[in-house]
């Protein structure tokens, strides 16, 4: 399958360059220079400067990262970067880098820092301007510099670090050895902002609808007249992608979505109503409920269920897509930026797997689909912010995210149309309540789950012995780790009233209380 490289970058926008030498918190210096309405786009440290200078970039921040500059192996960039005449601000391990390759020393510590640390700004000029004298940073650092390149000053130190920031104005090179980018330092976004609009000259007045326009019109450039088909599963990502599209190329899309009988109450009629009511999208819908629950039968192990679901859905994708007149050579799909980076692939410029339908299964190469990733450079909050500037209604923007392989995984054991019914009335009643109380922006995933025991209850003068439902509501900032959400109890209460006396069939609901980790967010 051919993967080209996807630069989305507009080349009116004003960008910043982020060098990433493998740091934790690349991705958040990314975010927080966005926050400051500046486009950015992390690359790959030994990029060549002709390939960098390409974007047509502002500005240029270097990362940290854990190796030592004084490593013969150690991520180094192109030399030719610091000649270029943009501005420069190396964090951390990019400081390092930064003063080594200028003529500067660099040497180890006697002990490591770690944590939090009290600077002294001694030059309240360019990058330290509006930072408090006395102010606290986070430090996370094993070398430092110990000698200066020529033409540089000291901008602010510690009793440990002499040069905790340091910066030539002339050339606007800066660099600092604490991390602004962390929450930790409370003035950091400062120190970000002055490299930003003093040293860069940038106004600030990037913002999504821009991003909207200028992806819109590279998908038009490449596409040309072909088709673009499109697997539409109903999550934010999907549809997200979809309206895209249909905003670029309008009728050249196809949008499928297969009903694998494993989906929620009501929603394959909220996916056709938004995309067939709201855009001008070819939507294809294949109700393949039968095979997908014929597969199952029988079946309990959760893994089995996975690879089961996900090889079903790519033979009906498949099958589907043969059935599509014209000129079809594109696969659209809605990788992010974080799926991206972490992958290991996104300074390469690509991604080496399709994930569809919420990573159900990639599809194989063989589709002979050339790929289209709208969304590879955002994060997980830019794209419900573009879904709101496509025009997607809030329900579809704001939904939690729902797994792949669907009611399947919350339906413990196994999973036939009774066990169905049950699931998607709690579930249905779970989130009626949930949106009732203002709790569901307050909490990021909330679902139930039958679990495959029964338990003695009475109802009315009789003994009953039906199954158990449990609730799980967690919070999150990135689903990676998660706390369960400390829901009012009149509002437990309710939800599992209503349950009891209007799901035939449930005498019981739990409340999950357990972290992620050591449990998931989901019980399979």
């Amino acid at each position: 399958m051919t993967q080209p490289h996807n630069n989305a970058t507009d080349s009116r926008a004003e960008t910043v360059l982020i060098l990433d030498f493998g740091s934790q918190y690349a991705q958040l210096i990314a975010r927080r220079v966005r926050e400051a309405g500046v486009y950015s786009l992390l690359v790959r440290p030994d990029a060549p400067i002709a390939e960098l200078l390409a974007h047509h970039p502002v500005g240029i921040i270097l990362s940290g990262g854990p190796s030592s500059v004084s490593e013969a192996t150690a991520p180094r960039c192109d030399p030719e970067l610091f000649t270029s005449g943009v501005p420069i601000l190396g964090i951390c391990y990019g400081m390092q880098l930064t003063c080594q390759t200028l003529g500067g020393r660099v040497d180890r510590v006697a002990t490591r820092e770690y944590g939090r640390a009290n600077v002294s700004v001694v030059d309240d000029q360019d990058l330290m301007m509006g930072v408090p004298a006395n102010a606290t940073v986070w430090m996370s650092h094993g070398d430092q510099v110990v000698g200066l390149p020529t033409g540089f000053d000291v901008l602010a130190s510690t009793p440990t670090c002499p040069f905790a920031a340091v910066g030539d104005r002339r050339r606007k090179i800066f660099g600092v050895q604490f991390h602004p980018e962390v929450t930790h330092t409370p003035h950091g976004m400062d120190v970000l902002r002055n490299f930003l609009f003093r040293s860069c000259g940038c106004k600030g007045t990037w913002k999504m609808s821009d991003y909207s326009t200028a992806e819109c019109e590279r998908v038009k450039a490449r596409v040309g007249d072909a088709r673009v088909i499109c697997g539409l599963s109903g999550g934010v990502d999907s549809s997200v992608v979809a309206a895209l599209l249909a905003r670029a190329i309008g009728s050249q899309l196809v949008c499928i979505f297969i009903d694998n009988g494993l989906l929620r109450k009501n929603e394959r009629t909220l996916v056709e109503s938004t995309f067939r009511d709201h855009f001008d999208v070819d939507l294809r819908v294949i109700d393949a409920s039968r095979a997908f629950l014929g597969d199952l039968a029988g079946v309990t192990d959760p893994q089995e269920k996975r690879r089961l679901i996900g090889h079903r859905f790519i033979d009906v994708f498949r099958e589907a897509s043969k059935s599509i007149p014209g000129d079809v050579k594109f696969l659209a799909q809605g990788t992010l930026y974080p799926d991206v980076i972490e992958s290991g692939h996104g300074h390469a410029g690509t991604a080496a797997n399709i994930k569809l339908h919420h990573n159900v299964g990639g599809l194989p190469a063989d589709l002979g689909f050339e790929l289209i990733e709208p969304l590879r450079h955002l994060f997980k909050d830019e794209v419900r912010t573009l879904g709101e500037v496509l025009g997607l209604p809030a329900h579809i923007v704001w939904r939690h995210p729902f797994p792949g392989p669907g009611l399947a995984v919350r339906c413990l054991g196994e999973v036939a149309e009774e066990q169905l019914r049950i699931l998607r009335d709690c579930d249905e009643i779970l989130l009626e309540e949930i949106v009732a109380a203002d709790l569901y922006r307050k909490t990021d995933q909330v679902f139930a789950v039958l679990l495959p025991v029964r338990s003695v209850g009475v109802m009315g003068d009789g003994r009953t012995y039906d199954s158990v439902v449990a609730i799980r509501a967690v919070t999150t900032q990135d689903f990676m780790t998660a706390d369960w959400a400390r829901l009012p109890y009149e509002v437990l209460a309710t939800i599992s009233s209503r349950i009891i006396n209007e799901v035939k069939g449930v005498n019981r609901v739990v409340y999950d209380i357990s972290s992620k980790p050591p449990a998931t967010i989901e019980w399979e």
